[in-house]
């Protein structure tokens, strides 16, 4: 009985996530690299620039099972983890939330309406940032790329890599990027 008891746990343990990020009492999952701020864009970019790493903003919801697949499957891969922990400063917004969210520009507005201001319909989208943002824009006019929607390890990494090495200045749309880069993983 207790060798079954332990063959049971063992599988129990396979089965699920091994580090998937806690769930907080908003319904959005929680990891370690999250940083916790007063959602002011500004002041999000500046400490950001301090750390050397760049603003990446993810948009997700309760009960969104793209946003579950990102972190069960994606986020928790140690390449992208690392990736995202060493080059990144992410702040996360919730679609349907409440809490005030300044935008670049000073405008500030419950997340729901600033998502509606940014044009983020889908979750999770993922809206990153350049170094320096004109104080008369909005983030949807500043971002250097938004990404909707869940996708596989490669590609996530491939975006996480196209931004922080800023291929985006070349003039390479991302899709090439990706195909080059997938076809030459070395």
């Amino acid at each position: 009985m207790t060798r079954i008891l332990a063959t049971l746990t063992t599988l129990l343990a396979l089965a699920l996530p091994l580090s998937a990020a806690e769930l907080g009492d908003d319904g959005l999952h929680k990891p370690t690299w999250l940083r916790d701020t007063f959602k002011d864009m500004r002041e999000d970019l500046a400490e950001a620039n301090a750390e050397g790493k760049r603003l990446l903003v993810i948009w997700e919801q309760r009960g969104c099972i793209y946003c579950t697949k990102m972190h069960e499957e994606i986020f928790i891969d140690p390449k992208i983890d690392a990736l995202i922990r060493d080059n990144y400063f992410v702040i996360q917004l919730n679609l349907f939330g409440d809490i005030d969210v300044t935008d670049f520009d000073g405008t500030t507005l419950p997340e729901k309406d600033m998502a509606r201001r940014w044009g983020v319909v889908f979750t999770p989208t993922m809206m990153f940032f350049p170094e320096e943002v004109a104080p008369d824009q909005t983030a949807q006019q500043a971002a250097v790329v938004s990404m909707p929607g869940a996708f596989g390890k490669g590609t996530t990494a491939a975006l996480l890599n196209w931004v922080k090495d800023k291929e985006y200045l070349s003039g390479e749309h991302f899709q090439k990027y990706l195909a080059r880069t997938m076809a030459d993983p070395g």
